[in-house]
């Protein structure tokens, strides 16, 4: 079983997947470096809306950012199913505030196709692509358009 699931990840991409705004979206896993829960966050004055805070992840300094507000969907309610996902920059950490986390989806980059120029109100610039399952949809956002900003 895990040598079958390691050949199937070896032939497509794998994506973590989560909800941010009622939109189910997904980051290739490479980019990810780790999910979290920390949520003792500093409020940094002057900053962009979007912008939670800071927080500091084992001696490192990290920009923790509400997704929903930055990809102009809801902001992301307080619950217990927030997560962090901490992703790298350009040799920085910044957080993604989401949701909650759903799952790791495996894909062939072939099944993944190009991103509409809106994804339900969403500017379309912030997807690489859109993976169709056969439950639902989700917008594979671009990393760094993301971070851009």
């Amino acid at each position: 079983m895990a040598q079958e699931r390691k050949e199937t990840a070896l032939e497509g991409n794998e994506f973590s997947t989560f909800y941010v705004g009622g939109a189910l979206c997904g980051i290739n896993i490479l980019n990810i470096q780790e999910i979290n829960k920390h949520f003792e966050i500093t409020k940094v004055p002057q900053s962009s809306e979007y912008i939670k805070g800071i927080l500091n992840l084992r001696g490192r300094i990290v920009t923790i950012i509400d997704l929903g507000k930055k990809l102009g969907l809801a902001p992301v309610e307080k619950s217990k199913d927030n997560r962090n996902i901490i992703v790298n920059s350009e040799d920085e950490h910044i957080g993604l505030l989401v949701d909650s986390i759903a799952d790791v989806v495996i894909a062939d980059q072939a099944d993944i196709e190009p991103a509409p120029s809106n994804i339900g109100g969403v500017k379309g610039k912030y997807f690489q692509g859109v993976l169709k399952t056969d439950k639902e949809l989700i917008g594979i956002l671009n990393i760094d358009e993301v971070l851009k900003e």
